[in-house]
């Protein structure tokens, strides 16, 4: 009786090991593996995607909504955009045209430019959520759409890139295995103040946006943004009065020169408070408020120190309030609406504590912590793309913003490129006497440069000896001193970089940019400069991280071996032949020890006659013979201007032996230089 009971509880135990081993094959078949996973298809995930399909990577985009632009088809509430398309600048350069684009995602199709989807200068946001889809259906990007990502965890594992793999899970339990993960969701949870009496203000995710909802109300508005003067500028006609309360006084975009600052479409309702037509604006701690609720249905504002000897959930009439000890308390009269309009932040939740994706500090809290490569700061492998990689430049650049992130979503992907394929960052070498256009060429047209100032940066790699350079596109300059391990190239010989900066002391919320004599036209004069310029830094060898660290407040880089400063241009064009070139060109020999000026043969060879060192433009052409050639057109030309003696009267080529007559006619052919010349902008004299 013993045996076939041990039989039975071996046939059971194998078939019990049989079922788990099938149960795990069918776990690991259902184990979809991705070499990059994107979460969020807005502009910053699908701009990810569109460089990874270029390059062919193993990627998938993951979209909780049936399209992408999820966000753009709730918010703004009212319906306009505050980014520019200014159709017309009149240049047809495309690359300066983006300067002044704030929509368009990067891309080879030109149809997918902006203008062509809008003739409003600031568009509907339903044209937005349009060209997102047309971004990704055009392009055949690779967005998995209806799928939520609920969970990311790690899987230590030493062979993957990382060490680790993510582990996604979406709202049908279907998990995904990614080498990297790139996180693009934004900023969406909406920013909430707990009070006694919150439960009383509406959202302005919710809020309704008829105006005639508001018609002869009195409205409160908790924030200083531009979605609290958007509010308000819809309901601006209808009200009794509008009263805006918050923390920080306004910030005006055009005083700080940061594009998330208050604009001036939405500034309404300043005018009507410096006009005196009732409405007007407060400061104070959301936190230290509380409201009450009479038997009327008004709400009253008061503080949160009446209340805490008293009974938080007594109505108006037995609490004591502010206008009862001051009786002219600014916040007096009743109000029939609060409505929060304080923006948002970042959605940690669906994060596991392994991956340590903490929140910053002070007014960063809203975005997570992250290296200025993007990578967090608590994963390796992990990168924050688009509005949620703002804390970088919060407050200084346009990172946060379209016209900002779709050049650092490309500089990350770069970055990829190189540390797990092998490629390195694109960096065309050219001759050393193009190097005064090439930076005058990018300061112009860029417009990576132009709108991530003091974030992105050309890099200039000085060769060896200085007989040519190497031209880094828009590198992170928070990165420097890691430059050769991101890039893949060396500089053992030199840098500069050239970034746009605003004058030290001219933005700023409590600043006056309209100050009479605010703009420098002298180039001696340039480093006084108020508004965006070119700068250039220079150092004789790479810098360290603990320079990087110490560099000086406000500094984007650590203190150069050499600066010079292009003087700021009030049409942003910095052609000028004396007062924007010579200098610059000044600047760039001194640091170099050459001379960078083209010469004619004649001058060089005067030059080699007279002077033990030879120019470089002399170096490369006059001395390999690598100047201007002539050919037998040329020459008949000049024979029949009497401006050279025809030398072939006496030897005509046809008695020429055969062996001499190819020389002779090889001679005579047109010789092209292969080389990558820079076309110059200007024609100027030796000087220039």
């Amino acid at each position: 009786m013993v045996f076939p009971l041990a039989k039975g509880a071996r046939g059971l135990l194998l078939t019990f090991a049989l079922c788990m081993s099938l149960a795990c094959t069918s776990r690991a078949s259902a184990l979809v593996h991705h070499d990059y996973c994107i979460i969020g298809a807005g502009p910053s995930g699908l701009q990810m995607a569109y460089f990874l399909q270029q390059a062919s990577r193993d990627y998938v985009v993951f979209e909780r909504s049936h399209a992408p632009g999820s966000f753009f088809a709730l918010y703004p509430r009212h319906r306009k955009l505050i980014s520019i398309n200014k159709r017309y600048t009149g240049k047809s350069n495309s690359e300066f045209n983006l300067r002044h684009d704030w929509n368009s995602l990067l891309s080879h199709d030109s149809r997918l430019l902006f203008r062509h989807y809008s003739r409003d200068f600031f568009p509907h946001a339903d044209t937005m959520v349009r060209y997102l889809e047309d971004f990704a259906s055009r392009l055949e990007l690779q967005v998995q759409y209806n799928t939520a990502i609920t969970h990311v965890t790690l899987d230590r594992d030493p062979q993957a890139w990382n060490s680790h793999y993510f582990i996604l899970t979406d709202q049908n339990s279907q998990t995904y295995r990614c080498s990297l993960l790139l996180v693009a969701t934004g900023t969406w949870v909406p920013n909430v103040v707990s009070f006694t009496g919150s439960e009383y203000v509406e959202g302005y995710e919710t809020v309704s946006i008829n105006p005639d909802d508001f018609a002869g109300q009195t409205v409160l508005i908790l924030g200083r943004g531009n979605s609290a003067f958007e509010t308000a500028e819809n309901i601006l006609g209808v009200t009794n009065f509008i009263h805006m309360v918050s923390r920080s006084r306004v910030r005006l975009s055009w005083a700080t020169h940061y594009v998330g600052d208050l604009r001036a479409i939405n500034n309404g309702l300043l005018d009507t408070y410096q006009l005196k037509s009732l409405d007007g604006l407060l400061e104070g701690d959301l936190e230290d408020l509380a409201i009450v609720k009479d038997k009327k249905g008004k709400l009253h504002i008061t503080l949160r120190f009446y209340l805490e000897n008293s009974n938080s959930s007594a109505g108006a009439e037995t609490v004591t309030l502010p206008q009862d000890e001051l009786d002219n308390f600014a916040t007096r009269a009743p109000y029939d609406r609060v409505i929060r309009c304080l923006g948002w932040k970042f959605d940690f939740s669906i994060y596991n504590r392994s991956l340590r994706l903490m929140p910053g500090r002070g007014n960063k809290r809203k975005y997570p912590q992250i290296k200025p490569s993007y990578e967090s700061r608590g994963t390796r492998g992990l990168f924050v793309l688009g509005t949620a990689s703002h804390s970088n430049d919060f407050r200084k650049s346009a990172g946060g913003f379209i016209h900002g992130f779709r050049y650092t979503t490309r500089a990350v992907h770069r970055l990829l490129e190189n540390r797990h394929h092998g490629v390195p960052w694109p960096s065309p070498i050219y001759p050393i006497t193009q190097l005064t256009n090439s930076i005058i060429k990018r300061v112009n047209e860029a417009s990576g440069l132009y709108q991530m100032f003091s974030v992105l940066a050309d890099i200039i790699l000085v060769k060896e000896n200085a007989t040519a350079f190497e031209y880094l596109e828009e590198y992170p300059v928070g990165i420097l001193a890691q430059l050769e391990l991101h890039t893949g190239r060396k500089a053992p010989s030199g840098l500069f970089a050239v970034i746009m900066e605003y004058g030290r002391n001219f933005s700023g919320a409590d600043k006056d940019v309209f100050y009479y004599n605010r703009a420098v036209g002298e180039a001696q004069h340039a480093w006084q400069s108020n508004f965006l310029h070119p700068v250039i830094y220079y150092y004789k060898r790479l810098p360290t991280e603990r320079e990087m660290r110490l560099r000086p407040p406000d500094w984007p880089l650590p203190r150069p071996d050499a600066i010079h400063h292009i003087v700021e241009d009030f049409l942003t064009d910095w052609t000028a032949p004396n007062a924007h070139i010579l200098p610059l060109r000044r600047f760039l020999e001194n640091c170099l020890g050459t001379d960078l000026r083209n010469f004619f043969a004649e001058s060089c060879f005067l030059i080699a006659l007279t002077r033990q060192k030879l120019p470089p433009s002399c170096q490369q052409g006059y001395l390999r013979m690598q100047g201007l050639v002539g050919s037998e057109g040329l020459r008949r030309h000049a024979v029949k201007a009497s401006l050279m003696e025809n030398y072939t009267v006496v030897d005509s080529p046809n008695k020429l032996l055969d062996g001499q007559k190819e020389l002779h006619d090889q001679l005579l052919k047109d010789h092209v230089i292969p080389g990558r010349p820079l076309q110059h902008l200007i024609n100027t004299k030796d000087e220039l």
